[in-house]
């Protein structure tokens, strides 16, 4: 039998596999593989098949409908006159909005994710026989496991 688990990057992982060690499991029946974590960038702009839920263009349309009804409003002194001053204002409201809305998910949630800093996971593999399985993922999930699948041998 093989119990598969994942972990947070911790000591919680050293003091799981000690335990396991101390109730007869072997060394070499246990594999602890670190996960490789991600080296490019979150693509910022949604394609058709993934969305990360965040919309760039929502304060762009807030500011857009604010800043054309403050043109639209204005535009009847001006020569131009108020249909052309609200586009003006529609467009650079829009322009503005996208702008602060960009830099926001660039800079500064760039800066949280670096502070949050991510860790990978690991994926600890145990090697036993089926009579050890339920005490080997209490062990398991006792040091914190993540989740913890059981694959029977045949």
């Amino acid at each position: 039998m093989q119990l598969f688990s994942t972990f947070k990057h911790s000591v919680h992982i050293e003091m799981a596999i000690s335990t396991l060690e101390k109730k007869g499991i072997e060394r070499d029946k246990i594999f602890v593989i670190p996960l490789d974590n991600r080296t490019e960038e979150h693509k910022l702009f949604d394609t058709l098949h993934h969305s990360d839920g965040t919309s760039l263009i929502d304060i762009g349309a807030a500011l857009a409908t604010g800043f054309s009804v403050i043109g639209a409003s204005i535009g009847f002194k001006l020569a131009w006159g108020p249909i052309y001053w609200g586009l003006i204002g529609a467009f650079v409201g829009f322009i503005v909005g996208f702008a602060i809305r960009l830099f926001t998910e660039k800079i500064v949630k760039k800066k949280q994710r670096l502070l949050k800093g991510a860790h990978s996971e690991l994926i600890v593999i145990v090697d036993c026989e089926e009579s050890q399985g339920e005490l080997i993922e209490n062990i398991l999930f006792g040091h914190f496991a993540l989740g913890v699948a059981k694959i029977k041998g045949g």
